[in-house]
């Protein structure tokens, strides 16, 4: 025979949820660039260039939908993701342990 436990089974009714939680929530979500056709779109070596000048210590590049997506470290070392306009090459989004950081101007 089996015996009802109501606080067992709200335990187990919320365990799901506290597990969903507990998952740190995606940095870049749904970021669109609207950049238009790919042949507008600068050269990825010239973003990896404007992010070494500003200090940034490259890990990966990507594209990311239509957008240029860049993990780098910075100056103190802290990791960062970030969002670039293809076209301008315009920093958009910068994330930091899944923390928005920086949000350009009308983005």
């Amino acid at each position: 025979m089996i015996r009802f436990h109501p606080g067992r089974t709200i335990a187990l009714l919320f365990a799901p949820l506290a597990i969903f939680a507990a998952v740190p929530a995606q940095a870049d979500g749904n970021v669109q660039c609207k950049s238009g056709p790919k042949e507008n779109w600068k050269p990825i070596d010239k973003l990896k260039k404007q992010v070494w000048l500003e200090g940034w210590e490259i890990i990966k590049t990507q594209v990311e939908g239509d957008c240029y997506e860049v993990y780098a470290r910075n100056g103190e070392g802290q990791v960062l993701e970030a969002f670039f306009h293809p076209v301008t090459l315009k920093k958009l989004v910068v994330f930091r342990r899944g923390q928005e950081i920086f949000r350009a101007k009308g983005f």
